[in-house]
């Protein structure tokens, strides 16, 4: 299996992605749409919510509720991504050792967090 998408862009910084049938315009600038590390920052949390409650039911926490994760990108002094932090809040009431299980197994599960380079795995506290 393979995962595909088509990159155009007719001038200037900003792109149209298409996505099976889907489109998602990514601006390098930031000014007409999000850029690519907001856009990254964004995958990242959005595949991680899937991963916590996955893992919640694998170690038997239960039902996570809404599940919100504030994302902050920090960068260093190029503009690159330098570290990730999520802040997660979920309806449901952990003990710190259920959520310590609950994030390593969200780390070994979140396809996103394999993909990106050890320094940008995401400090999170559940």
């Amino acid at each position: 299996m393979v995962k595909t998408a088509q990159t155009v862009s007719t001038e200037g910084f900003s792109s149209e992605n298409h996505i099976r049938d889907f489109e998602l315009t990514i601006d390098a600038t930031g000014e007409s749409a999000p850029d690519t590390l907001e856009v990254l920052i964004a995958d990242y949390a959005s595949c991680y919510v899937p991963a916590l409650r996955v893992a919640a039911e694998q170690r038997d926490a239960g039902e996570l509720g809404e599940v919100s994760i504030d994302v902050t990108g920090e960068l260093n002094d190029d503009d690159k991504l330098d570290g990730i932090t999520f802040d997660v809040d979920t309806d449901a009431d952990l003990d710190a050792d259920t959520a310590d299980a609950i994030v390593e197994r969200a780390n070994e599960l979140c396809k996103v967090h394999d993909a990106l380079k050890s320094s940008l795995y995401a400090d999170v506290d559940l």
